[in-house]
């Protein structure tokens, strides 16, 4: 398949790396991850962004789906904040 822009995994028919990271995701603690609202609304501020690429931000070569369910990160992009 080729790069689809501004799509996360779910949408890049990358269903296996999607279903490790939300396995992962669930084994994070609540003191570790964002609510689910905070979640979807960081997802749909990075499907925005020009950076996004099959999933994968092009800023720091996170997955999104992974970065943005941690309190502790932010939006890699240093000029353009998203989140």
């Amino acid at each position: 398949m080729a790069d689809c822009k501004r799509c996360l995994l779910l949408e890049s028919a990358e269903k296996n790396t999607l279903d490790d990271i939300r396995q992962r995701i669930s084994k994070l603690s609540n003191n570790e991850k964002v609510p689910d609202e905070t979640y979807i609304n960081r997802l749909e501020k990075c499907k925005e962004c020009d950076d996004l690429i099959s999933g994968v931000c092009m800023k720091c070569g996170c997955y999104v789906e992974f970065r943005a369910a941690f309190k502790r990160q932010r939006c890699p992009n240093a000029n353009d904040r998203r989140w």
